[in-house]
């Protein structure tokens, strides 16, 4: 990750930030952080899931929408980057002409790990998310080959972790059957 030259900026500055790059930012404790471009491996799971999500929201006709890569406020000077986040439609048209930076909580945030976004996925955006009252996320891992579904309990996450021909439950899709070995092997061009 590589620091940009802006030191300080806050959250209404960070909505309408453009340094002419096409690079994309999170915003951490006021301070600008790059994202690096995705891997293929983890372009392709987040496509898969985006695919799956979609048809699984159009299957049940509900008023959700699912996003790549929206931002999400999870403090005063903090916003992150999702791979996927599940919103309702209200959410969404709250949102038309301006930054697709959630203010209030998605339905479900879905994060693939990549080598240098482990310790981010696992912990900071853990507890940013618990903090925001996010009901479900997903750490999708193909390091680990495994998925860590975090389901919000009296302000924590419970975990259940699924590995290889085991299905995701998902308590916001609880008709998906989906198994974890399909979802990871989706990041493959074989």
């Amino acid at each position: 990750m590589v620091a940009t030259p802006v030191t300080s900026i806050t959250f209404e500055e960070y909505l309408t930030y453009d340094d002419g790059t096409g690079f994309h930012y999170e915003l951490v404790d006021g301070r600008l952080e790059l994202m690096n471009p995705p891997t293929i491996e983890h372009f392709l799971i987040v496509d898969f899931l985006d695919t799956l999500l979609k048809s699984e929201i159009k299957r049940l006709n509900l008023p959700w929408l699912c996003f790549r890569e929206s931002g999400v406020r999870t403090g005063r000077n903090k916003s992150r980057l999702t791979d996927l986040s599940v919103v309702t439609l209200e959410q969404a048209k709250e949102l038309m002409n301006v930054s697709l930076v959630f203010q209030s909580p998605p339905l479900l945030i879905v994060e693939v790990v990549s080598p240098d976004s482990v310790k981010r996925d696992y912990r900071y955006k853990r507890s940013e998310y618990a903090a925001l009252e996010v009901p479900e996320y997903w750490i999708v891992d193909p390091l680990m080959a495994k998925i860590t579904v975090l389901l919000l309990e009296e302000g924590l996450y419970e975990e259940t972790v699924f590995t290889g021909s085991q299905q995701i439950v998902s308590q916001t899709f609880p008709e998906l059957a989906i198994a974890v070995d399909l979802v990871l092997n989706s990041g493959n061009l074989s």
